[in-house]
């Protein structure tokens, strides 16, 4: 009893496992608590534990563990570099004229929503097959238009992702296994087609694009040959960029590296001076570039039977899907896309946001973006949260992954290496979801950006993935 009795004299010291603000009323009696933040395997569904275990099989784990090492090597050694631009209808596997790719798993266009309608009716203008958005929300409906998931087609899209036949692309080779990505170009930060918006002044701003600026990037490229983008991207992390949200010194080092051979080119001075007032209209303008260039290494890792890694995320504003490699092609796993929750635009209410909607997630699916945060304390301005809370989503996204990147490195965080391989089984076994800091569209076409946050996938995705792996190989 004596020891019973102790309990009532000496100062607690208590671990609070389950509901958190229990943690906060043992503080309040003056005793000490730490929260451990725990879920059951699998959600304690039965189901998704039985395929947990069915993994854990010493003869199939070894063949696991095999196959994403080899995964993860795929990953790190793959070096994307850039070695040209061009119009789409040129370069993209599978693209027609009345192909309009889009972001995301496949979708219809009766269940898009409205900042991807904004998207497709302003690209259908945009190619000449309607002659105002009210025809050709019509077009988009008749079944003349065939829709298509960007990452289907080695291609990735930001936002919306809609990417019509004249739109000149980033064409993105890996040196190492010789795969090639493709995005197109930033439209940079205002009103936008990526974001939903069409009006005159979309039209007017792709028309430039596709007519100066493409066509400039393209002869400037033949002359450079390729730029080596992992090395910029290790560069840029380094000097305060995450690379998926905060592009600042990203997009100067792009625009350094360019502008030598933009100036060999035979357009006019004129025509120079409005891309370089472009560029400098937003630090956006290198993006896309990093979306190729990390969708050309992960696809580098997909298709190696029996790993778990995550090779594609992407969100339609509808549906949110992942890609595992272990489950070849284009397999996709989906649940409802998420909320993004952040500062909005002057003007803007929370109710006014549509759902996490763009392939950019796959730079959280390399290492960057969300994962690289702590390399970028700067971003919480965007995104809102804390530097403290955006070192910590660095630290916590190594508990789903299987290794780092060495050649990506955080300062802040000893320069250690970005988390690299996302894995299913991970993921599903402590609940902790990989973090994705994004832009806001609204959730009505025409209208564009409003705001800018953090959201996670759906756990569902990845439990249907881990039930799709486990009935294949066990």
């Amino acid at each position: 009893m004596s020891k019973i009795n102790e309990l009532f004299t000496s100062k607690i010291h208590a671990i609070n496992v389950g509901i958190e603000f229990f943690k906060d009323d043992i503080k309040k009696q003056n005793a000490d608590a730490i929260h451990l933040e725990w879920k059951p395997p699998g959600g304690g569904k039965p189901e998704i534990i039985k395929a947990l275990d069915s993994l854990e099989n010493a003869t199939l784990e070894q063949k696991i563990e095999e196959a994403n090492k080899l995964a993860v090597e795929r990953i790190i050694n793959s070096q994307p570099v850039l070695i040209g631009y061009d119009q789409a209808i040129h370069v993209v596997p599978g693209m027609t004229k009345t192909t309009i790719l889009h972001s995301g798993p496949p979708i219809t266009w009766d269940r898009m929503c409205g900042a991807m309608r904004g998207a497709v009716t302003g690209a259908i203008v945009f190619e000449g097959l309607a002659k105002d958005i009210e025809e050709a929300e019509k077009v988009a409906a008749s079944g003349e238009i065939t829709f298509s998931p960007c990452h289907e087609h080695d291609c990735v899209g930001s936002m919306a992702g809609v990417t019509s036949a004249s739109m000149f692309m980033h064409v993105v080779k890996n040196k190492t296994y010789g795969n090639i990505a493709y995005t197109n170009l930033s439209e940079q930060m205002a009103k936008i087609l990526r974001m939903g918006a069409n009006d005159e002044s979309v039209i007017t701003r792709l028309n430039w694009m596709r007519d100066v600026l493409g066509p400039m990037l393209r002869d400037a490229m033949k002359i450079a040959g390729e730029i080596d983008l992992r090395l910029m991207l290790a560069q840029a992390l380094h000097m305060g960029d995450e690379c998926h949200n905060r592009n600042n010194a990203g997009t100067s080092l792009l625009i350094q590296a360019l502008t030598p051979y933009i100036l060999e080119t035979e357009f006019t001075k004129e025509q120079k001076r409005e891309v370089f007032d472009f560029v400098a209209s937003s630090d956006y303008f290198s993006g896309p570039t990093w979306m190729a260039m990390n969708k050309c290494a992960l696809d580098a890792a997909h298709g190696i039977e029996y790993s778990t890694v995550v090779t594609t995320m992407a969100r339609n504003g509808v549906d949110f899907g992942i890609r595992v490699s272990g489950l070849p092609g284009n397999t996709w796993f989906v649940g409802p896309a998420q909320k993004v929750v952040g500062p909005m635009f002057a003007g803007y209410k929370p109710e006014d946001s549509g759902l996490d909607i763009g392939d950019s997630a796959i730079t959280e699916t390399y290492g960057i973006g969300g994962f690289a945060m702590a390399a970028a304390p700067a971003i919480v301005a965007l995104v809102g949260g804390t530097v403290d809370e955006a070192i910590g989503y660095s630290t916590k996204m190594k508990e789903i992954t299987l290794g780092e990147n060495p050649n990506v490195t955080i300062p802040l965080l000893n320069f250690q290496g970005v988390p690299t391989g996302i894995d299913i089984r991970q993921v599903v076994q402590t609940g902790i979801l990989p973090i994705i800091n994004t832009a806001i569209a609204h959730k009505d076409a025409g209208i564009g950006m409003i705001g800018a946050g953090i959201t996670h996938p759906p756990m569902e995705a990845f439990e249907k993935a881990l039930l799709a792996l486990s009935e294949k190989i066990s």
